[in-house]
């Protein structure tokens, strides 16, 4: 067999891999995202997103709404906002979701807040010593479906203690929002468990 011919074979070989776990991934993190935990917990963990100006934005206030759903109904005793602030903005995603729950009338008492992250693992591992400083053993992820899977993940390495409890009302529900959410997370779930990442 010549030296073209193997090399062809190898990659063939490579790219069917690539494309079995891609498609591995990404129907792992589509099974995953219909699983929503009862409760109860210590309190919700709203994993932040993108905030316009000084205002929480449309998928972050999903999050934010649903996490006020799971206070309400006393499924969590508080209600943790994480997210630090991007270059274009005027307040923190902790900010402004706190700004938001409270304008929901929420008492600023039971808010808790991680205003320092830029990536879904620093919400974690930034929220890890604020949750142990507020007394706060486990929580409810609050984030949209698809993104359920890593985070959880990342919840476990981390040492939180963590279920979770997707939006019902996602943003993300027609094919074109759907699909570059899953081949986002399908890439970021590939670069975690292949490097740590």
């Amino acid at each position: 067999m010549g030296l073209a011919r193997r090399s062809y074979r190898a990659i063939l070989a490579l790219t069917l891999a690539a494309v079995l776990l891609c498609a591995g991934l990404a129907w792992d993190i589509w099974r995953f995202a219909g699983y929503s935990a009862p409760g109860p917990a210590g309190a919700a963990l709203v994993l932040g997103a993108a905030v316009l100006g000084d205002e929480p934005s449309p998928v972050l206030i999903e999050r934010l709404r649903h996490a006020e759903q799971l206070y309400r109904a006393g499924n969590v005793g508080k209600i943790v906002v994480t997210g630090g602030l991007s270059p274009e903005d005027d307040l923190t995603e902790a900010e402004a979701s706190r700004n938001w729950l409270q304008a929901e009338g929420i008492p600023e008492t039971d808010i808790v807040l991680e205003d320092r992250s830029r990536t879904t693992f620093e919400n974690f591992a930034l929220a890890k010593p604020i949750l142990e400083q507020a007394g706060i053993e486990d929580v409810l992820i609050v984030s949209d479906p698809l993104h359920m899977r890593r985070a959880k993940l990342i919840a476990d390495r981390t040492g939180i203690t963590a279920d979770t409890s997707p939006t019902r009302t996602s943003l993300y529900r027609s094919w074109d929002t759907v699909l570059p959410f899953l081949a986002r997370e399908v890439w970021f779930m590939g670069q975690y468990l292949l490097f740590g990442l």
